[in-house]
């Protein structure tokens, strides 16, 4: 099977909501907090990483693939220590 077609049989989506069940499972009926915030960051992180490894660092580069103005990823890159 090629890699494309692997990546379209468990999108991101699925992932995520796989995932969320799984927090809420074993939370076991405690309330979350600022689940919304927990989840972006979650997530933003490691897009960064991967971003900025396949840009070779470049962040004009970067912020072309994210589709966000350079000073909105030197913004989050600072965010996340990822400098």
């Amino acid at each position: 099977m090629s890699t494309v077609k692997q990546r379209t049989k468990d999108p991101l989506c699925h992932c995520v909501r796989r995932s969320l069940k799984r927090y809420f499972k074993d939370m076991n009926g405690e309330e979350p907090n600022n689940l919304y915030q927990m989840v972006i960051s979650e997530i933003e992180k490691p897009l960064l990483e991967v971003v900025m490894e396949q840009s070779e660092s470049n962040q004009t580069r970067a912020a072309k693939y994210l589709g966000i103005n350079r000073n909105t990823l030197r913004k989050k890159l600072k965010q996340y220590n990822l400098e």
